[in-house]
């Protein structure tokens, strides 16, 4: 049995999809089963120690007709990467939303299909109001976009009741 994770490392019983996946060890299935998020994935986290990591792998529907990655589904998980990786780093953070305010991205490599895509994030500064950013996305190992972020701090709400 895998878990399956939400944005506050909470996990819930799931059968072991990741196998079937290609996922690599130690990933568990991001839990969004509405809304944009779950429509873009499936995601997969793997958060030990101090390490936080945000996966998917690249399928048919994620590419352009070249057969990589489209950028925008590659600035989507950047998207995603930064605000749930803070959550799950950052306790003040826990159940806080935080819309996007600004979003960079150089893409310096493909992500071709079938690829393992992962990213990792880190927070550069919390103020009062905002959260600054910043993240290195790989795919099959080699750089494939480099990401910073601003996000506001907005306020607290139900995660379970967002899910469905």
């Amino acid at each position: 049995m895998s878990a399956d994770v939400g944005a506050e490392g909470a996990a819930a019983p799931l059968a072991d999809a990741a196998v079937d996946a290609g996922v690599p060890p130690g990933y568990r299935r991001f839990r969004a089963s509405t809304g944009f998020i779950a429509v873009n994935g499936p995601l997969w986290v793997r958060h030990e120690g101090g390490e936080f990591r945000l996966g998917f792998r690249v399928e048919p529907r994620h590419c352009n007709p070249m057969g990589i990655c489209h950028g925008g589904m590659l600035a989507t998980f950047a998207d995603m990467l930064m605000p749930i990786g803070a959550i799950a780093q950052v306790p003040e953070l826990k159940r806080r939303f935080l819309p996007t305010v600004s979003l960079q991205v150089d893409y310096i490599g493909p992500a071709r299909l079938g690829d393992w895509v992962e990213g990792e994030m880190q927070v550069l500064r919390t103020t009062r109001t905002m959260v600054f950013m910043q993240g290195l996305v790989r795919s099959a190992g080699a750089v494939a976009m480099r990401c910073s972020g601003v996000f506001k701090i907005g306020p607290e709400f139900d995660r379970e009741a967002v899910r469905g």
